[in-house]
C-alpha cells in the first residue's frame, strides 16, 4: 500500500507535470530572466518618453509629393527638373468624427484593432493575438500595431522595419493618448489613412469606390474599406475579387463577435453585391513632360512597378516626398516615336508599332508604346502586362531555338535537308505536321545558312531534335517571361510574347550570354536624398547598385548566335536593317497572314525590338497587314527599316562600334555529315548588292564566293505554278521560291517571295537579271495553343507585282 500511494503521489505525477510542462525545471531562471528583460524594456521606454511630441496642428504637412525624373538627371530630381510626379492633390477630404457613420467606425475599429476604446495606446494582447493568428492562419484581419500605433508611424515616423522604431513608435503612441481623445485619433487616422486608386481618407475613398458620400455607406461598403486598410491595391475588387470578398466577410465576421452586428446581418452583408464603380483615372499622376511623344505609357508603367513594390508601404508613393530615377532616355524616346509616326497613322487606319530599346546594363531607354494616352491606356510594348495581348513572334524566335541546339553539344555546321514541304509524321501532338519554305537545290542547308534565308523546313527538324520544353526553358532564362507552349511550332513563332521580351532575350545574346532583368527605374531615394531601393523589378529591390546579371548561355554559343544573325542583316533577310557606320545583329520574323511583322536586333551597347501590326478590338480578328498601301508588310519591309532609321539616331553620339561580340568556332557534333560530299565550312560575310534605297533604285550587284551555300532555286516552282515557294517564316505552311540574293538584295525573308525572272549562280560569280517581284501567299498558322492545335496547309497563289521587293515574309 505504502509503495502504492507513493507510486500515486510522486511516480506518476511528476512524470506528467514533466512531460507537459519541460519548462518548469528551469522555471526560477527563465522568471529572473523575464523580469530582467522587462526591466530593460521599462528602462527603455522611460529613456525615450522624453522624445517630444510634434505640433499636432502640423502633422497633416508632412505628406510631400514624389517627383519621377529620367535618365538625363543624374542627383537633384525635383519640381523643376521632373517628367512626372505623383501626388495626393485633391484626393483627401477632411472630416469630423461627428460625420463619420457608426457603421465605418465600428468597421475600421473590429477590423484594425479590438480594444481601441479601452486601450492606452499599445496593446500587448492584441499583439499576442495577432502573433496566434499568423501561426494558426485564422484569416481575420487585424495586426499587432494599434490604430494609434498606426497613426504614430504615418504622421510622424518613417516606415523602416527597425526595433528602434517600433520602440519609438509604442513610446509616441502612449503619449498622444495623454494628449487628445479616442475620437480625434480616429478621425485623424480615417482622413489621413490611403485606401488605394490615390484615395486618402474615408471620405475620397467612399467617393472614389462607391461615388456616395461617407454618411451613406452601408454595412457593405463599410466592412469592404475596413478591409483595404492593410493593403489596397490587393484587395481591390476590380482585380482581386475574389481577396475582396474574402477580407470583406472576415470583417463582418469580427464584427458581430464584438457584438456591433447580428449574425444574420453580418450574413446579408456578406452575400451583398459589390457595388463599387470602375477606375476612371491615373492615380495622383501630375502633368507628365514628354507626353507629346508617348512618355506617359512609360511614366504609368513606372507607377505600377512603384505600386508593386514590397519595400514601400500602400500610399507611399503620393505622400513620401519620393525621388524616382528612371531610366528613360527623352532623346531616345523621341526618336522611337517619330521613327513610328513618320510611317504610321494608327488613326487613319494604319497598322501600330511599338519601339522597345535596352542597353548593354538592361536599361530601358525607349519604350514607344502608344500614340495618345488620352484615348488608349493599352502599353504594346508590354503585352498582357501593357492590359492588351501578346503578340506572336514568328521568325524572330529562330535564333533561341538555335542558341538551344547548339547549347546541347552540336555544331552550327549540321546539314538538315532542305526540301519544301516537308511532313514530320505525329509532331503535331501526334497529327502530322506540315511545314513548307526554305528549300535549297542541293536539297540541304546548315544552320547558319538556313537563320539567314529563314528557313522553316531547316528549323521545324532543329526543334524536333532539341525538344519544345528545353527551348521554353532557355526562352525563359533569356528573359522572355510570357508564358510559351511547349510546343513543336514554337520554332516558327506561335507562342505569345511582348515587344519587351525579345529586346530582353535578344539583349541576353548581345551581352555573351549574361541576363540582366530589364529594368524601368535605377533607384528610389527618399525625400532627404537616402537611397531606398535599386533597380526595383518583379516587386524587388536589387541588393545594391551593382548589376551583374546571371550567366545563361554559353558565351561562345551566344557569340555564334550573334554571327548568325549578323549573316541575316549582311546578306540575309534583314538587308533593310543595315546601318551605315556599324555592324548589326539580328532576326526577321512575320507571322500567318502578315498579321504580325518583327525586326530585333543589336548593335554595340544596343539592343532594340520593333514590332508592327492592328492592334484590335477585344474578341475580334486581328486585320491582317497583306495590302498596306499596296504591299505585304513583312519582317524585313518597314519593321527593318524603322529599326535602322532608330538605331541610327539612337546611335549618333555614341562611341564607334566596329565589332560585335561574335564567335566562329563552331565545335560541337555535326549532324548529318552525309547530306553533302563534303562539310561546309562556316558561312563568311558575303559582299552581295545591299537592298534597293527608298527610291527603289537597285545598286549594282557584288559578285563573291559564298562558300556555305549557292542560291538556291527550289525545284517545286518548275513543277508546280500553284505551290510557289519561299524561304519561309510562316509559323507551318510557308513556301519558298529562287534566293535573290544575286540579283542585288538580301535573301527571302520568310514568305511570300517569288522572281518574274530567275537568277542563276554558279561557285564564286553570280550573274544578276531582273529584281524580284512581290507575290502573294496565302497560308494557315502552325499550332499555337497548349494543345499543340493542328496545322493545316494551303497552296500558295502567285501573282507578279510591277514593282521590286527586296524581301518578303509570310
Amino acid at each position: 500500500m505504502t509503495e502504492t500511494g507513493r507510486g500515486l503521489l510522486r511516480g506518476p505525477g511528476r512524470v506528467r507535470r514533466s512531460r507537459w510542462n519541460p519548462f518548469w525545471r528551469f522555471r526560477r531562471i527563465l522568471f529572473a530572466l523575464g523580469v530582467f528583460g522587462f526591466a530593460v524594456l521599462a528602462a527603455t521606454l522611460t529613456a525615450l518618453s522624453g522624445i517630444p511630441l510634434d505640433e499636432l496642428d502640423e502633422i497633416e504637412e508632412l505628406a510631400q509629393t514624389s517627383y519621377l525624373c529620367t535618365a538625363e538627371i543624374e542627383s537633384g530630381c525635383g519640381p523643376e527638373t521632373a517628367t512626372a510626379q505623383f501626388s495626393a492633390g485633391e484626393d483627401r477630404v477632411v472630416l469630423t468624427f461627428e460625420d463619420m457613420p457608426d457603421v465605418l467606425v465600428n468597421a475600421v475599429v473590429a477590423a484594425e484593432d479590438q480594444d481601441f476604446w479601452t486601450h492606452y495606446g499599445a496593446d500587448p494582447r492584441g499583439i499576442a493575438r495577432a502573433a496566434y493568428q499568423d501561426l494558426f492562419g485564422s484569416g481575420v484581419i487585424q495586426g499587432g500595431s494599434t490604430i494609434t500605433q498606426q497613426y504614430v508611424k504615418n504622421a510622424f515616423l518613417t516606415p523602416e522595419k527597425t526595433l528602434d522604431r517600433k520602440i519609438r513608435e509604442i513610446v509616441k503612441a502612449i503619449k498622444l493618448e495623454r494628449e487628445i481623445s479616442k475620437e480625434e485619433i480616429l478621425e485623424r487616422y480615417l482622413n489621413r489613412i490611403y485606401f488605394g486608386r490615390g484615395a486618402y481618407g474615408i471620405q475620397a475613398a467612399a467617393r472614389t469606390y462607391f461615388d456616395k458620400d461617407v454618411a451613406e455607406l452601408t454595412l457593405a461598403d463599410s466592412a469592404y474599406l475596413a478591409g483595404l486598410i492593410r493593403a489596397p491595391a490587393s484587395g481591390d475588387v476590380a482585380n482581386h475579387p475574389d481577396e475582396a470578398e474574402r477580407r470583406r466577410r472576415s470583417v463582418l465576421d469580427r464584427m458581430a463577435a464584438d457584438g456591433y452586428i447580428t449574425l444574420a446581418e453580418a450574413e446579408a452583408a456578406a452575400t451583398a453585391p459589390f457595388d463599387v464603380v470602375d477606375s476612371r483615372r491615373r492615380e495622383g499622376l501630375g502633368e507628365v513632360r514628354g507626353a507629346g511623344y508617348g512618355t506617359e505609357y512609360f511614366v504609368e508603367a513606372v507607377r505600377q512597378q512603384l505600386v508593386a513594390l514590397e519595400d514601400l508601404d500602400d500610399g507611399q508613393l503620393y505622400t513620401g516626398g519620393l525621388r524616382v530615377y528612371t531610366t528613360l532616355d527623352h532623346d531616345l524616346q523621341l526618336a522611337a516615336y517619330e521613327t513610328v509616326t513618320d510611317e504610321l497613322n494608327p488613326a487613319a487606319g494604319d497598322p501600330s508599332a511599338s519601339i522597345v530599346a535596352v542597353d548593354d546594363q538592361g536599361r530601358v531607354v525607349a519604350m514607344m508604346a502608344g500614340t495618345d494616352f488620352s484615348t488608349s491606356q493599352v502599353n504594346l510594348a508590354l503585352g498582357r502586362d501593357g492590359g492588351g495581348s501578346g503578340r506572336q513572334p514568328g521568325s524572330s524566335f529562330k535564333p533561341i531555338v538555335l542558341a538551344e541546339f547548339l547549347e546541347q553539344g552540336f555544331s552550327a555546321q549540321s546539314l538538315f535537308e532542305a526540301t519544301s514541304p516537308m511532313t514530320f509524321e505525329g509532331a503535331n501532338d501526334g497529327a502530322d505536321w506540315i511545314v513548307r519554305g526554305g528549300g535549297s537545290p542541293d536539297g540541304y542547308r546548315d544552320t547558319l545558312d538556313a537563320l539567314r534565308v529563314s528557313s522553316n523546313v531547316v528549323y521545324a527538324q532543329m526543334m524536333l531534335q532539341v525538344g519544345p520544353q528545353q527551348v521554353v526553358g532557355l526562352a525563359d532564362r533569356l528573359g522572355i517571361e510570357a508564358e510559351l507552349p511547349p510546343v513543336s511550332a514554337l520554332v516558327l513563332g506561335s507562342g505569345e510574347v511582348s515587344v519587351l521580351d525579345m529586346a530582353t532575350a535578344y539583349s541576353t545574346i548581345a551581352g555573351r550570354g549574361v541576363h540582366l532583368e530589364p529594368v524601368l527605374i535605377e533607384r528610389i531615394e527618399d525625400a532627404d536624398g537616402r537611397v531606398l531601393c535599386w533597380y526595383p523589378s518583379n516587386g524587388r529591390c536589387a541588393d545594391d547598385e551593382i548589376r551583374l546579371g546571371d550567366p545563361v548561355l554559353d558565351p561562345a554559343v551566344a557569340g555564334q548566335v550573334a554571327y548568325a544573325m549578323q549573316q541575316v542583316v549582311d546578306v540575309g533577310t534583314g538587308g533593310r536593317a543595315r546601318l551605315a557606320n556599324a555592324p548589326a545583329a539580328g532576326k526577321t520574323g512575320t507571322t500567318q497572314d502578315n498579321r504580325d511583322a518583327w525586326f530585333v536586333g543589336f548593335t554595340c551597347d544596343l539592343t532594340a525590338a520593333v514590332w508592327m501590326g492592328h492592334v484590335g478590338a477585344p474578341g475580334a480578328p486581328v486585320q491582317t497587314m497583306d495590302d498596306f498601301r499596296g504591299e505585304e508588310v513583312q519582317g524585313g519591309g518597314l519593321p527593318a527599316t524603322m529599326w535602322s532609321r532608330f538605331v541610327e539616331r539612337a546611335t549618333a553620339n555614341a562611341a564607334p562600334c566596329t565589332d560585335l561580340a561574335i564567335d566562329t568556332g563552331f565545335d560541337g557534333t555535326v549532324l548529318n555529315r552525309n547530306l553533302s560530299t563534303t562539310t561546309l565550312g562556316p558561312c563568311a560575310p558575303v559582299e552581295l548588292a545591299v537592298a534597293p534605297d527608298e527610291e527603289g533604285v537597285d545598286p549594282e550587284a557584288t559578285t563573291t564566293t559564298e562558300p556555305c551555300d549557292p542560291c538556291f532555286v527550289d525545284p517545286d516552282t518548275t513543277t508546280s505554278s500553284t505551290d510557289t515557294t519561299v524561304a519561309g517564316d510562316d509559323p507551318g505552311t510557308g513556301a519558298a521560291t529562287a534566293d535573290p540574293c544575286p540579283t542585288g538584295t538580301p535573301g527571302p525573308d520568310e514568305s511570300t517571295t517569288s522572281t518574274s525572272e530567275t537568277t542563276t549562280t554558279t561557285a564564286g560569280e553570280a550573274t544578276t537579271t531582273a529584281p524580284p517581284t512581290t507575290a502573294e501567299t496565302t497560308t494557315t498558322a502552325a499550332p499555337t495553343t497548349t494543345a499543340e492545335s493542328t496545322t493545316t496547309t494551303a497552296e500558295a497563289t502567285t501573282t507578279t507585282a510591277a514593282s521590286t521587293s527586296s524581301s518578303a515574309e509570310p
